[in-house]
């Protein structure tokens, strides 16, 4: 094995290695890891929150048996692949050793760390812009159809995942039509790829059909609960602050389009950027839609540096470029992984504050970064949800009920009941409710801010209500979250159940 595939798997295996040690134990798993992991007892072609893709993966989990490791092995794995995906357009743009070194050092010492270390659809979403973008620089290099084939099945695996690419797409038409490279639109393959693409999403399309389209229910929600809090500005700083160690490398590739001859023909990456970049900047995303935009200006701007930096003294600054992504990633470690605890960030609050850290999406500054605090308390919840169905055991059928989709995820992740599944109103799981068994008792999960603390609403429908306990973990976001046993239904509590999903679902369309 020569000396290129030796880095190569070293720095594959360190990409997967590292994400076993970057989160304190004091944390759990994230809200939304909960509801993925779910996704694999009701397998569909689509959900309210995600298209399909992750739903596949979180299968795979549960037959390697549903453990933390598989959690985090798999969006490990594809920041490992976009490594690859990198290091091969390296290879496929004429970088050497070095351009090749750099490149895997800008993408492990970059956000992607961070978008890996959970298990959302992002790493994959990620890897599959990557690789749609290498399908390109084939493309134009060689100009055989067959990567227009490759690009259309990365787009469709992309969108199956997260609708997210679409946007790729509506930065790559405008720039297509800006270069020379517009006249793909007159090759037949073009359109017979696009085929292939809708044949592959065609039964997501139609699973959006059949269910009156909630992604745009999704997106509405989505944009008045939370893009409504998005800052122009602050979207703008944060695209800097991703890959803050190799700026320069991202930098050297806008340059090597316009000053280095080899690159001029591929000119629509940097059009594309901008148009894509110009879209979510219009429509207030979050500055992490756009993360899927850098990996191939790595690529190019590793290879330019590489040859810019093979001279004179200029070769000397070769190891500075290697060791400077290295030094800022260890000058901000701490502050953007879940490796200290709690109390400790609390105490450095100004630290977090000033990069942004403890901004949540409701727009206003807390204790804890929003996804640290999103892995907190849901332990202490299941504990108490336990206690609570240990209360009614052997007294008819109890059904759990929580308030959203985190609470009702990580009781089924870490409940040691597991006859019992808890349901939400909320997102995937208000289409999971199995209202087959007559319903004795419930027990009911509210929120902090619920303000019917008697559970008036509640009192007239069964013979007793407890408070069981609420979530006292000072550092969650589910604080205050209280778990409540109603028990002796004098109603038929599924109709009731069965009435409300009816007005939600009609609320969505």
């Amino acid at each position: 094995m020569n000396r290129k595939n030796l880095l190569l798997l070293g720095f594959i295996f360190l990409k997967i290695a590292v994400h076993y040690f970057l989160i304190n134990p004091e944390y759990q798993l994230h809200r939304d890891e909960y509801l993925h992991l779910d996704q694999a007892y009701h397998l569909a072609w689509g959900y309210v929150s995600v298209p399909p893709a992750t739903s596949w993966v979180s299968y795979l989990i549960h037959l390697m048996g549903g453990g933390v490791f598989w959690v985090q092995f798999f969006p490990a794995l594809f920041g490992a692949l976009t490594l690859l995906v990198v290091w091969k357009t390296i290879e496929a743009l004429g970088g050497q050793l070095f351009a090749l070194v750099l490149g895997a050092v800008s993408i492990l010492c970059s956000v992607l760390l961070r978008i890996n270390m959970l298990y959302q659809p992002n790493s994959l979403d990620v890897l599959l812009w990557t690789t749609l973008y290498f399908t390109l620089v084939r493309y134009i290099k060689s100009e055989n159809p067959k990567w227009l084939y490759a690009a259309a099945v990365a787009f469709a695996l992309g969108f199956l995942n997260k609708y997210n690419i679409a946007f790729l797409m509506v930065g790559l038409l405008p720039a297509l039509l800006l270069t020379p490279h517009r006249k793909i639109l007159t090759n037949k393959h073009l359109y017979l790829a696009i085929g292939l693409a809708f044949l592959l999403i065609l039964p997501n399309l139609l699973w959006q059909y059949t269910h009156n389209f909630p992604v745009i229910h999704h997106m509405n929600e989505l944009a008045r609960t939370q893009l409504v809090n998005v800052q122009r500005a602050d979207f703008l700083k944060e695209q800097l602050l991703f890959f803050i160690g190799s700026v320069f490398v991202i930098l050297a590739a806008f340059v090597s389009f316009f000053v280095h001859r080899p690159f001029s023909k591929y000119q629509v990456f940097f059009w594309a950027y901008v148009f894509t970049l110009a879209t979510y900047i219009y429509l207030q995303a979050k500055s992490y839609y756009a993360i899927g935009l850098y990996p191939v200006l790595i690529a190019f701007g590793s290879v330019y540096l590489e040859r810019l930096l093979q001279a004179g003294w200029l070769r000397y600054l070769r190891p500075l470029a290697l060791i400077f992504p290295v030094l800022i990633l260890a000058r901000i470690f701490t502050l953007i992984f879940p490796i200290v605890s709690p109390a400790e960030i609390v105490r450095h609050s100004a630290q977090y504050e000033a990069l942004g850290l403890l901004r949540w999406e409701d727009g206003k500054n807390h204790d804890l970064p929003q996804d640290f605090a999103d892995m907190r308390g849901w332990k202490e919840l299941a504990q108490k949800v336990d206690s609570a169905s240990a209360l009614v055991r052997g007294k008819g059928h109890t059904f759990i009920l929580t308030d959203n989709y985190g609470q009702a995820g990580a009781i089924n992740f870490y409940s040691k009941n597991k006859n019992l599944r808890a349901v939400s109103l909320n997102a995937d799981y208000i289409g999971w409710f199995d209202l087959s068994t007559k319903i004795n008792n419930l027990i009911l999960i509210q929120e902090a801010g619920d303000t019917d603390k008697g559970r008036e609403r509640e009192k007239p429908f069964f013979e007793r209500i407890r408070l069981i306990g609420e979530v006292e973990d000072p550092y969650a976001r589910e604080k205050g979250t209280r778990i409540y046993l109603l028990e002796n239904a004098k109603v038929d509590v599924n109709k009731i159940l069965a009435q409300d999903i009816s007005d939600r679902t009609n609320g969505m369309d």
